[in-house]
C-alpha cells in the first residue's frame, strides 16, 4: 500500500465524486467508473460513506485490480484504486 505521501503526488486518471450518496452508491460509481480508464490506470474515488473504507478493497481485490490506499479529509474519504484488467 502507497503512503499518504505517495497518494497525494499520484497521477489520477478518472475522479469520481459519490461524496453524499449511501453505500452501494459510491461502489458502484467505482464499478463503472473503472471500466473507463486504462489498465494500469489509477482512479480516486470521493466518499463520504464509511462503509466504502471496506467494500471497494474487498472488491477491487476480488475483481483484479490494486487497492493503493485511502486518505482521509474533513468529513470525506479519497480512496485509489489501479485498474488491474
Amino acid at each position: 500500500m502507497a503512503t499518504p505521501e505517495e497518494l497525494k503526488n499520484l497521477t489520477v486518471e478518472k475522479q469520481v465524486d459519490a461524496r453524499g450518496t449511501a453505500c452501494p452508491g459510491p461502489l458502484l460509481e467505482a464499478k463503472r467508473a473503472i471500466t473507463s480508464i486504462s489498465v494500469g490506470g489509477v482512479m480516486e474515488l470521493l466518499s463520504s460513506d464509511q462503509s466504502t473504507n471496506t467494500d471497494v478493497p474487498r472488491w477491487a481485490k476480488k475483481m483484479g485490480h490494486e487497492y493503493l490506499g485511502t486518505l482521509e479529509e474533513a468529513g470525506y474519504w479519497r480512496i485509489f484504486v489501479k485498474r488491474g484488467k
